[in-house]
């Protein structure tokens, strides 16, 4: 559903060019669940904004669903999960989720119907009359999840949408997130910043050096689907996650 062949990106800056990525070659197919990861700065975020058209690659290709980034965006090929829930305050969670519907000129009867659906995906059913500061950052991001769900694009990019939640809710979302993947079937690309996370959300994991942004590694996950948290424990994922890391390690071989 995305392929990436020979991309870089350099940003102009008024300090000279900033090289954010290089040489990205890389293969997402559906119904994959690819987590990116590496340190600070390495391209991350730029990588999967790239692929929803915010930003454009000054050298390769890059294709989603056969169509360009930017036709992509304009069929409605994603939803996009920030790493802030951006819920607007004086909309209610429920007229929050059904922004992009109106914008996009459903009906009110479908508006009503989707954003009813959703909310039962992401666990908030009832909620909908709440107001964002009602609610828990938890339930917050779940409700962000909703929105780019709402209009049932095939690709969910989530943009370390857990990073800022404490451990206990973000072992809880991570489980979520799983089961709303088995559910929906979704494509998705999901940035992170912690290996237990990207080991046990990933069929691929997606291992990136320093700036600029070059693949390390791409490790394709043994484990099941089906992923109890006590998974953690298990040689297998263990194993995993210290591939990530020596990846990870091995990138900094670029610095300098």
């Amino acid at each position: 559903m995305i392929e990436a062949k020979g991309v870089g990106l350099t940003f102009a800056t008024n300090d000279g060019p900033v090289h954010a990525l290089k040489d990205v070659d890389l293969v997402i197919n559906k119904g994959d669940f690819v987590s990116f990861i590496g340190p600070s700065g390495c391209g991350k975020t730029t990588f999967l904004r790239a692929i929803a058209a915010l930003e454009a690659p000054t050298e390769g290709s890059l294709t989603v669903n056969g169509m360009s980034p930017e036709e992509a965006r304009k069929s409605r090929a994603y939803g996009y999960v920030f790493q802030a829930a951006g819920l607007y305050p004086w909309r209610t969670i429920g007229g929050n989720i059904r922004l992009p519907l109106e914008i996009m000129g459903f009906s009110k009867s479908e508006q009503r119907e989707r954003v009813e659906r959703v909310l039962e995906l992401v666990d908030l059913a009832g909620f909908g009359k709440k107001y964002p500061w009602q609610l828990s950052g938890g339930m917050q991001q779940r409700a962000s999840i909703a929105r780019a769900l709402a209009f049932d694009a095939d690709i969910l990019l989530m943009d370390e949408p857990f990073g800022a939640l404490d451990e206990i809710v973000r072992d809880h979302l991570n489980e979520e997130l799983l089961k709303l993947w088995a559910r929906t079937e979704k494509t998705i690309g999901f940035v992170t910043h912690s290996i237990p996370e990207a080991v046990y959300l990933s069929t691929r994991i997606v291992v990136m050096s320093p700036r600029p942004g070059r693949i390390t590694d791409v490790i394709e996950s043994p484990l099941p689907r089906e992923r109890p948290l006590d998974i953690r424990d298990s040689p297998e994922f263990i194993e995993i996650a210290h591939r990530v890391r020596d990846g990870l390690r091995a990138g900094h071989s670029y610095d300098g």
